[in-house]
């Protein structure tokens, strides 16, 4: 008999159709070839990518850098004003949409990097959420991570992205509107439940890393720092290289069965109360048309069996 589960607190429903699961290694894929001629990414080629924003200093060079995208999604450009007639809304893909890469070598992965640089990635998300923020016009800036060609991404070097966008993401909303009905944080609330569950991968003092209750992804994993925290710039030290611990341990399990992923952060809007999480959601199934049509999504995997693999 299958299963059926609602999100904590967001209208969002996944169906369990566990007679599809497989074994973790039986969802290993192969290898993505490189097929690129110039990595635009790699040290020797930094001439060939928009003029450098920033950069993180290591031995007369450099460990992390930061550059405008040279392909946008959005641009600052127009008006980030929305023109709305009855039933259209219409304007300028407005913002701003930067590159951050993640290390000078080319064959290496999030997931092999040591827990502090991954901790120094993460103090760049932070300032360029708080630089980008304060940009007229921007209301959201989206940090997120593609991972293999599932997942979207289009160079092997190991970058993550930062979009400065003019609307709060659906998303986002979303969350807050939920959260709000509730007298307290109700994500406080379910981190001191999961910690507790057999869905829970991953403990510190001071972060908790589980699979959520209704993942809509095979091995999704959420981290969360168990105070709350609205926003990056609220975490202290410990906090985030817990945070950085977390995520390296989950993103080390994913590279033995080499499967795509996606990554992201959110954290609270200004006049909001959301609680600052990391998403990670690896791409290995492919939504069809019952995805598509209902809104709703079909797992093979049980988020108790996810957590399971991750804590082996």
């Amino acid at each position: 008999m299958g299963i059926i589960r609602k999100d904590y607190i967001l209208d969002r429903w996944v169906y369990y159709a566990t007679e599809r699961k497989k074994r973790p290694r039986e969802f290993k894929s192969a290898e993505a070839k490189d097929n690129a001629k110039v990595c635009f990414f790699c040290p020797w080629n930094t001439h060939l990518t928009p003029p450098e924003i920033g950069r993180v200093e290591y031995k007369n060079g450099w460990k992390l850098r930061w550059f405008l995208n040279k392909f946008p999604a959005v641009e600052k450009k127009g008006n980030p004003n929305l023109k709305t007639r009855k039933f259209y809304s219409e304007g300028a893909s407005y913002g701003v949409h930067e590159v951050i890469v993640e290390t000078q070598h080319h064959k290496s992965q999030l997931a092999d990097l040591p827990v502090q640089q991954i901790r120094e990635l993460l103090e760049v998300y932070k300032v360029r959420i708080k630089e980008l923020s304060k940009l007229k016009g921007i209301k959201y800036v989206e940090v997120f991570k593609n991972h293999g060609k599932d997942a979207g991404t289009s160079l092997v070097h190991s970058h993550s992205q930062v979009t400065a966008l003019a609307q709060i993401p659906t998303l986002v909303v979303e969350e807050c509107n939920a959260a709000r009905k509730n007298k307290k944080c109700p994500y406080c609330e379910l981190i001191k439940a999961e910690a507790k569950s057999k869905r829970k991968i991953f403990e510190t003092k001071n972060v908790v890393a589980f699979a959520p209750f209704a993942s809509r992804f095979n091995y999704e994993a959420w981290i969360f720092v168990k105070k709350h925290k609205k926003t990056m710039e609220e975490l202290e030290e410990n906090e985030m290289m817990d945070m950085a611990a977390a995520l390296k341990k989950i993103l080390a399990k994913l590279k033995k069965i080499n499967v795509s992923y996606n990554f992201f952060v959110h954290y609270s809007p200004e006049k909001e109360n959301l609680h600052f999480h990391i998403e990670i959601t690896p791409r290995i199934a492919t939504w069809g048309g019952f995805e598509l049509s209902t809104n709703a999504v079909i797992n093979s995997v049980m988020p108790e069996d996810a957590a399971r693999f991750y804590r082996r």
